[in-house]
């Protein structure tokens, strides 16, 4: 196997995704099924080499320069709020974001993080991992692929995401902080549970999981019901993961007003 190709960047005794049809995938796959079933989420630990780490975060550093880092104040569900909520519902609830995202059109072709989000085996196991039929990469030029650089001072605030699910894969922890936290599918279609977000907001529940960052997990994350965060950096060493994006249909892209807002730019 090449030493630089992308299936020498995992560790596929542990997890052995090149034949999703063995009875270790099979066996894999369930495993994941069952995470997300329970929690939301689903973490595989040292699904990349410690030598895959490092080639990717020397990579990360050589392009961190290049990130476009955005500061904005929201609320949880990333939203304009409808002024007819009281004061002080979670949906007008505010706090503050800040974050350094490297584009999907600025990692070079010989990148090997891009390289490994453009190897077709590694979208199948998460297809697979996901149950879905069939998954595709996003069409978009910029979201496409993304490395999160996170600084000093920087954060994501308690949010619910606005797609079915996010694949990401740690690469630095930082020096404090930067753990990714989140309440397992804390509401529903069904049930918005407003009582429970608001006691999450406002730092007074004990149902929050707290996921440290260990270089080299895959992370499988159903964000849509399950509000989430990563904590205040701190320290010089940023925080590096990578956010690997994918949808159950072709030719996804962000809209114009969030390319702007987390890429400073539009296409």
């Amino acid at each position: 196997m090449e030493t630089d190709s992308p299936a020498s960047l995992i560790d596929l005794e542990r997890y052995p995704i090149l034949d999703l049809a063995s009875a270790a995938a099979r066996k894999l796959t369930r495993h994941c099924l069952e995470q997300l079933d329970r929690s939301g989420a689903c973490e595989l630990p040292g699904f990349l080499t410690p030598q895959a780490v490092e080639l990717l975060v020397r990579e990360g550093d050589q392009l961190s320069a290049l990130a476009y880092h955005s500061a904005a104040t929201g609320t949880a569900y990333l939203e304009i709020p409808d002024a007819s909520w009281p004061e002080d519902h979670p949906r007008k609830i505010f706090d503050h974001t800040s974050v350094g995202v490297i584009a999907y059109d600025q990692f070079p072709a010989t990148s090997l993080l891009r390289r490994l989000y453009e190897w077709e085996p590694l979208m199948d196991f998460i297809g697979a991992a996901l149950s879905k039929e069939r998954l595709y990469r996003y069409a978009d030029p910029f979201g496409a692929l993304n490395l999160a650089v996170m600084g000093d001072g920087e954060r994501l605030h308690w949010h619910f995401d606005q797609t079915d699910f996010v694949t990401s894969i740690a690469l630095r922890a930082a020096d404090r902080g930067g753990d990714f936290e989140y309440v397992p599918l804390i509401r529903s279609a069904a049930d918005e549970n407003y009582q429970h977000v608001k006691r999450v907001l406002l730092g007074s529940d004990d149902s929050v999981v707290r996921v440290p960052m260990h270089p080299g997990t895959l992370l499988l994350f159903e964000g849509r019901n399950s509000i989430h965060r990563v904590t205040p950096i701190a320290g010089r060493t940023t925080r590096l993961v990578a956010l690997l994006a994918y949808d159950t249909k072709p030719g996804t892209r962000s809209n114009k007003l969030l390319q702007r807002a987390r890429y400073g730019r539009e296409a």
